[in-house]
């Protein structure tokens, strides 16, 4: 789905006969509803336009692959991304990391979940592996890493399953209406991650104390904030700024930039970082392709080896590029 430009507040300029600036295109990473991220950011946004005197548009996408087109055609000039979205932001899309997002828990990244019905028949992850062909599964798109692909490298491919042939169904979704497909019965299992629990289960008291986890993936770097390399100077120095300091200031303007940030799940500001933060991620992916390719059927062994060979040399010159920027 294409994203939608949708304006933070009216340009300064309005009706004045002055023509308007290009404004700041800002890519929201979908969590819930499109509408529902677009407005935990909204705040921010409007902070943003005002201290830069510059307009401000929130692209608003309701999938991963939307938001990934988005940034391809050029349509974004910064956006909030996670690891695998944000990899082929740098490699593919001309963008490079400016920060990493801070968890108001202290904690440096999330984790990926598998969670059921508390009172369901599932009880632990080795009764959903012990039924191959039994169970319904909601998870995210490929690009999500706690929907798919921790999961998959995790605890699928080590054993030489993989989820879509595994489950007796399978289907795709946002984290939030996969909790609910579970709580609903419409599926017996599905992928997720700690704060899209959280936030569910605040948003949804009565069904959220319905749902158990019965796995934890390692713990995966935070999400990221990503900037187009053409933007001009000097407004993308001061946008890079503004991000990295927001919510830092004392006193009661900071006080309500901390509580703008506190509208988006988890969110306490952001960290400075680069490209390199991505490696992580980068190290899931290579470890889920090497072990498809192990498991996987091919037509003579010549083969299998050059597609792991491949899959060396595309990990090394991923790991230059993102040292390089």
């Amino acid at each position: 789905m294409a994203g939608l430009a949708v304006p933070v507040a009216h340009a300064q300029n309005a009706g004045k006969g002055i023509a308007p600036q290009s404004p700041i295109r800002f890519g929201i990473l979908p969590i819930g509803s499109a509408s529902e991220s677009r407005d935990q950011w909204r705040p921010l946004l409007e902070d943003l336009e005002k201290r830069l005197g510059h307009p401000v548009t929130a692209v608003s996408v309701s999938s991963y692959s939307g938001l990934s087109s988005a940034i391809g055609e050029q349509r974004v000039d910064m956006a909030f991304l996670s690891g695998r979205l944000a990899i082929e932001a740098v490699t593919k899309q001309h963008m490079s990391v400016i920060a990493q997002f801070v968890r108001n828990d202290g904690a440096k990244g999330n984790v990926g979940l598998l969670i059921v019905r508390a009172d369901g028949p599932i009880r632990s992850l080795q009764d959903v592996l012990a039924h191959p062909g039994k169970w319904r599964y909601a998870r995210g798109e490929p690009l999500s890493v706690t929907g798919y692909v921790a999961p998959e490298a995790e605890v699928f491919a080590p054993r030489g399953l993989n989820s879509d042939t595994f489950f007796a169904s399978v289907r795709v979704g946002n984290h939030q209406n996969n909790a609910l497909a579970v709580v609903n019965g419409e599926v017996d299992i599905a992928s997720g991650n700690n704060p899209d629990l959280d936030l569910f289960r605040r948003t949804f008291p009565s069904e959220g104390a319905q749902l158990k986890v019965i796995w934890r993936s390692t713990l995966i770097p935070s999400g990221v904030l990503v900037v187009r390399d053409g933007m001009e100077e000097p407004l993308k120095s001061q946008l890079i700024a503004f991000m990295q300091n927001y919510g830092k200031s004392a006193g009661a303007g900071g006080d309500r930039e901390r509580a703008n940030l506190g509208r988006v799940p988890d969110l306490a500001g952001f960290a400075p970082a680069s490209s390199r933060v991505l490696q992580p991620f980068v190290d899931m992916e290579y470890t889920l392709q090497r072990q498809q390719v192990q498991h996987g059927r091919w037509v003579s062994e010549s083969a299998r080896a050059a597609r792991l060979q491949q899959i060396e040399v595309d990990h090394k010159n991923t790991l230059a590029l993102l040292q390089s920027r």
